[in-house]
């Protein structure tokens, strides 16, 4: 990030020159900073008193150009100089420095010499901090030309460190007084943090709906930390060595400055931005704008000054003029914007525009932008021309089976706790729930594929408490079923019976929400004022007696808002409901009432139209299903080609959850998407995964196909389905020799039954060159089970003990870290005396202590 205090690189350069020495060679690799430090070693040429020096230096020329406290300015050196010397302490290489950034490498000095800086005033405390920004900013500097290794291989943020040093030489000489915080802007900093932490620190956990028991539970003893892969190139590259790197989601700003997380409905990331917002409120350094892009998704992207306001913050009316401008251009902003999937697609492109403008004004932000998958292309926050604007893509992951199990526990943990008003025998109930609970999710499959994300493990956590463990099979049955929970039982269960005059029954209670929900879906918003509620409530009262009967449409609301826990009132008067499936859900159900689902049929190209087309499917009856299916057959002569193609495959999907349709129907389907799952392209064959199951009964036989290329796009789709049924056409590819086919049997191992793929193709595959990823513990004992593997690849987040516990000693030469692991400490590894090859993921943190004999490799 640009530093706040500002010194000329001409001026600076000689100084960051005397705390390296020069290199006799072009590095050719990354070199660990300490053995470059000039006062380390027998042979030091200068010592601590040169970096006193040096640091007095820096001091006169940042005291130039800002106000100081020039009383505590020696203080502030002897700060200084303690803080510099902790360059040749830490085990960082100079790559490790540049990756980090100026902001966080200074972190990293000022917490190897943490309390160096007690004595000195705030002001003076400020004035280091900033100014040590400043010197890192110029040491990154020093490392980028001096290192052709950096320049080849990070050229994205070669560049961005050359962008920042050209902004702090055309603005160092204009700033004529330092940018310290005025005692206004620091006063309300306070209270906006304050305010974020009151706002976000708070999580509804489905379904624990207890008698006497809280309607919301603190974020930090509830949240879930889930893991992020980075987007890779495909099979063919993985098999080449890269393959996708496995990041805790909660860290992935640590590493990265901009990032585009795209996850499913319920994957967790407004949960992930609402824990970002609350650990940057706590942190000094960072100022956190949480923008939910459905408060402005009509109007733009609001500018700076009109943040606060746009997402109708309680305190916009307090700002000093002027403090988000002021902290973004103090390089301590992080924006979090929410759900770029909820503005209509016609305005994305806009707000991109706009949003790509803001960040080249103020180079020194840090951002992270969410979405449902397919809402935004691949690429669409890359930056044509200026590579450093480029947003790295990540995709939040499917919650593995130890995560699940905790959830679970963790759900039941919850109840447990807060139940002390019911009886024994009910907290002895949750306890055998909870044991059926992880005994049913191992065992059943249609479990095991629901319970990937935290909505959908929430949902059945409640539903298996509300049904005595009898759990439906499927999402529309699990819906149905979490709506007859929220609906009609919620209240009895929660001894809640007279908590206002309002007596409605699940019927007209769902019968209000889904025109709501509808309302919605037709503004293309996730989101209404309250007043606009309102008028809707009230225009659909008419039509529905025992509502009309009950209040008008204020009342009605009041009464759904707050005992149906669907809905949720947000700072500033807007509504939405509390997920955003709940609200496709219930919307689709209202359009088969009304018999439009022929209108869907417009909209069926459009991504984010996905998951209402296809609850609307399941909804419909068998005649008006296959009308709408023909329809989406048919010929679109306004349409392009590629949004043809996708209304033809959304048909078939919606083949997966219909219960009821003619064959001759089914048959047509089959027949008129033959030719689109015949993919030719790696990308077609990925895309063609989220069809389902039944593009598995369209694919060629494998045995038919000798080309390894056409067999490996093959294995990509199928691999993609995600469905035990995959396991069976796979399990016919495993006797290839190609690396590429291998590598991609390997990688979705984590979306199966552990033993049956194991069994099945896991245990055939030729391990020769081929590294087995293993991304939980479940897996690891599973390959351990097979006898354990030459290469393996930790690719998911696991401790140490797991890792002793489960790899095999004997077999095991080369391991491939590719997922941040709690503890970086590597001594461990000296109990497998057969290890040669230790690969470790460059962007992951550097680890320690590595056994001699073993060979670190990136």
């Amino acid at each position: 990030m640009e530093p706040v205090v500002r010194t000329p690189s001409a001026l600076a350069a000689p100084l960051v020159q005397r705390f390296f020495r020069l290199p006799s060679r072009p590095p050719a690799t990354p070199d660990l900073i300490a053995a470059l430090a000039t006062w380390r070693g027998p042979d030091a040429p200068a010592d601590p008193d040169e970096v006193h020096r040096t640091a007095a230096e820096f001091i006169q020329l940042a005291a130039e150009t800002h106000t100081t406290p020039t009383a505590e300015l020696p203080d502030v050196a002897d700060v200084l100089t303690r803080t510099l010397l902790a360059i040749g302490e830490l085990d960082l290489t100079d790559a490790d420095a540049v990756r980090l950034g100026p902001q966080d490498y200074a972190r990293r000095l000022r917490g190897a010499v943490q309390g160096a800086d007690r004595g000195l005033s705030p002001g003076a405390a400020w004035f280091h901090d900033e100014l040590l920004v400043a010197v890192c900013l110029h040491v990154l500097h020093h490392f980028v030309r001096r290192s052709p290794y950096i320049q080849r291989h990070m050229p994205e943020r070669a560049s961005r460190i050359r962008q920042l040093v050209d902004l702090n030489d055309a603005e160092a000489a204009a700033t004529a007084r330092g940018p310290e915080p005025s005692v206004e802007d620091a006063e309300f900093e306070a209270a906006y943090k304050a305010e974020t932490v009151r706002q976000h620190g708070w999580l509804t956990i489905v379904g624990v709906d207890f008698a006497n028991a809280p309607d919301r539970w603190p974020l930090e003893d509830t949240y879930l930390s889930l893991q992020a892969e980075e987007n890779s190139a495909g099979p063919v590259a993985a098999a080449a060595g890269q393959q996708r790197t496995v990041l805790l989601a909660d860290r992935a700003l640590e590493g990265h400055e901009r990032v585009l997380l795209r996850g499913v409905a319920g994957s967790g990331k407004t949960t992930l931005v609402q824990w970002l917002a609350v650990g940057a409120a706590r942190d000094d350094a960072r100022v956190p704008f949480v923008l939910p892009v459905r408060r402005f998704a009509r109007e733009g992207f609001p500018a700076p000054d009109d943040f606060l306001r746009a997402v109708r913050h309680p305190l916009a009316d307090r700002a000093p003029e002027g403090w988000v401008v002021r902290t973004l251009l103090a390089g301590r902003a992080l924006l979090l914007v929410d759900g770029i999937d909820e503005a209509p697609e016609e305005t994305r492109g806009t707000l991109r525009v706009q949003l790509r403008r803001l960040l080249r004004i103020f180079a020194g932000t840090a951002c992270l932008v969410t979405s449902r998958p397919s809402a935004v292309e691949e690429g669409w926050l890359a930056h044509e021309r200026l590579a450093e604007e480029g947003f790295t893509e990540l995709s939040l992951a499917p919650m593995s089976r130890d995560q699940v199990t905790r959830f679970i526990h963790d759900w039941h943990t919850a109840a447990l706790g807060d139940e002390q008003a019911g009886e024994q025998r009910d907290r002895e109930a949750l306890k055998e729930y909870e044991q059926r609970l992880l005994h049913s999710v191992r065992i059943y499959r249609e479990l095991r594929q629901l319970a990937t994300n935290p909505l959908m493990c929430g949902l059945i956590c409640a539903l298996n408490r509300d049904r005595a463990g009898s759990l439906p099979k499927g999402r529309k049955e699990l819906y149905d079923a979490a709506l007859e929970m929220l609906l009609q039982r919620r209240d009895p269960e929660r001894d809640v019976l007279y908590a206002d005059d309002v007596h409605l029954q699940q019927g007209a209670r769902e019968l209000l929400l889904r025109k709501l929900a509808h309302a919605m879906l037709e503004q293309g918003l996730s989101e209404l004022p309250r007043a606009r509620v309102v008028a809707v409530l009230d225009g659909a009262l008419p039509a529905i007696p025992s509502a009309r009967a009950a209040g008008d449409g204020e009342k009605i609301f009041r009464h759904l808002l707050h005992r149906t826990g669907l809905l949720r009132e947000q700072a500033g008067g807007s509504v939405d409901f509390i997920h955003r499936t709940f609200q496709d859900y219930l919307a689709a159900k209202e359009i088969v009432a009304r018999g439009h689902l022929h209108t869907l049929v417009d909209h069926a190209h459009q991504p984010e139209w996905e998951e209402v087309i296809r609850m609307s499917a399941a909804h419909a009856r068998p005649d008006e299903c296959a009308r709408f299916l023909e329809r989406l057959l048919a010929a679109a002569p306004g349409l392009r080609r590629p949004h043809v193609n996708h209304r033809r495959l959304m048909a078939a999907a919606c083949l997966e959850h219909v219960s009821e349709l003619d064959p001759a129907m089914q048959e047509l389907v089959h027949r008129r998407t033959k030719n689109l799952l015949r993919p030719t392209t790696e990308q077609g064959a990925r895309s063609l995964g989220w069809v389902g199951p039944i593009v598995l009964e369209q694919l060629p036989y494998p045995e038919q196909v000798e080309d390894d290329h056409r067999a490996l796009l093959l294995a990509i789709t199928a691999t993609r389905v995600q469905d035990d049924a995959a396991i069976d056409y796979l399990a016919r590819l495993r006797g290839r020799s190609s690396l590429a086919i291998r590598t991609e049997l390997a990688r979705p191992w984590r979306f199966f039954d552990t033993e049956r793929y194991a069994r099945e193709v896991i245990a055939h595959l030729d391990p020769d060159g081929l590294y087995f990823p293993v991304s939980d513990a479940a897996e690891l004992a599973a390959l351990r089970g097979l006898g354990g593997r030459p290469r393996i690849q930790v690719a998911g987040v696991m401790r140490t003990d797991e890792l002793l516990t489960g790899l095999v000693a004997g077999p095991l030469t080369h391991l491939w870290i590719n997922a941040e692991l709690p503890d970086q400490d590597m001594a461990w590894l000296a109990r497998f005396p057969g290890l040669r090859v230790l690969r470790v993921n460059p962007r992951l943190p550097r680890v320690r202590n590595v056994p001699e004999g073993v060979t670190i490799t990136a």
